[in-house]
């Protein structure tokens, strides 16, 4: 890394190998991280896990959408933590340690990509990139107290990076604020297939904020109304009339199966001693059949079909980004591993749909950070991310 310091203990300790940058461009004074999926010329690529790193190498070649970055002007100042094999939500790596999150450091910053959260929410840099699969992005935003976005599936380029679920991986990224995330999202996203119209139609996702606690509700109610005073008045909506469990056991399976593909042969071949809760994730991966595998994928395709025709015309959703504040560090993995699955039932809508969703740190509980997300349709992220700068100017107004 390029710092002197690290106190968020966010980066990998790699020597520092000059990155160059354009001189000038869009993003010129501007400082990025990048989760250490991503490959940068130079650099091994560890996907937090030793026996990767050990058997990665220099890479040579600077994967696509870092160069992007980087030609337009931003400086990248390291490489950042990811839980092993971006198979976790925690934000605890057993082999690299876990960073601190810069808006509740007693709690979990939320993984997988917890170092680019933690960069960031201790103004490390000003903005990261992570990857979101399962929910990556959006738990450690959420956590942290950032701005942070799942796009549209395919929208930004992972080619020399690390794969989980091909069929699930999204490249997001992080901010402070709102100017921010508009301007690098103008870069990495790129102009809009689908933009929303001036005034889109608005969708409340009533049984997702059903799942909460009260108290949650409670803490998140002021926050939605600034986003009605934005958006207008919501019409209330069951997004998962199916209900979340089976949607829920759908993404699981098949993010089970693709991750097995991925990762399974070289868990078999050398039998890394894997952290807790990946190595039991894993473990259940290599168990998933194929007539589960078939049954989610029908699950998913219907499920595909309904959501993107209740979000078709430019319609904004109004979601929850995670069920609560992040867990204490403190909490036991059983405990850790409960809220996981907690957190799937919300999170598995933009993952099994594929379309963008953003979360806004718009409330807090107990002093922890708490986000409220909106969706749209494939195609509509970098209207969602204006929007999401919207909503922020007229809650700080």
């Amino acid at each position: 890394m390029f710092l002197d310091r690290d106190p968020a203990r966010a980066f990998m300790p790699y020597p520092a190998v000059p990155v160059p940058h354009a001189p000038s461009g869009p993003l010129s004074g501007l400082t990025f991280a990048a989760k250490d999926l991503f490959d940068v010329a130079g650099y091994p690529t560890s996907a937090g896990a030793p026996h990767m790193l050990a058997m990665s190498g220099i890479k040579t070649r600077t994967a696509p959408t870092v160069q992007k970055l980087l030609d337009a002007g931003a400086r990248l100042v390291g490489k950042t933590i990811t839980d092993e094999l971006a198979f976790s939500m925690s934000g605890k790596n057993a082999h690299f340690g876990t960073p601190v999150n810069g808006g509740a450091p007693d709690r979990i910053p939320g993984g997988s990509s917890s170092g680019s959260a933690a960069a960031v929410s201790n103004g490390s840099c000003d903005f990261a990139l992570g990857t979101d699969t399962g929910g990556s992005v959006r738990a450690p935003a959420s956590h942290c107290g950032l701005f942070g976005i799942r796009p549209t599936h395919g929208r930004v380029s992972l080619e020399g990076c690390h794969d989980l679920a091909p069929s699930f991986d999204t490249c997001g990224y992080f901010t402070r604020d709102g100017a921010t995330f508009l301007r690098v999202g103008e870069v990495l996203l790129g102009p809009d297939s689908a933009p929303l119209p001036q005034s889109p139609r608005v969708i409340l996702a009533q049984d997702a904020f059903g799942l909460l606690k009260r108290e949650v509700r409670a803490v998140l109610a002021p926050a939605l109304s600034r986003a009605e005073a934005v958006l207008g008045r919501p019409e209330p909506v069951d997004v998962a009339p199916e209900g979340f469990t089976a949607l829920y056991w759908a993404m699981r399976y098949i993010q089970s199966r693709e991750a097995w593909t991925v990762d399974g042969p070289m868990i078999e071949r050398y039998h890394p001693p894997l952290g807790p809760g990946v190595a039991d994730r894993f473990e259940f991966s290599k168990a998933v059949t194929d007539a589960q595998v078939a049954e989610a994928q029908v699950i998913r395709a219907a499920f595909r079909k309904r959501f993107s025709a209740l979000l078709a015309d430019g319609a904004v959703l109004i979601l929850p980004s995670m069920p609560d504040i992040a867990p204490l560090l403190s909490e036991s993995d059983e405990s850790l591993n409960d809220y996981r699955n907690n957190a799937l039932n919300l999170l598995c809508l933009s993952v099994l749909s594929g379309l963008p969703q953003v979360s806004i740190p718009l409330a807090s509980r107990s002093g922890a950070p708490l986000g409220l997300s909106i969706m749209g349709p494939a195609g509509s992220d970098l209207s969602l991310v204006a929007l999401a700068d919207r909503i922020a100017r007229s809650a700080s107004a």
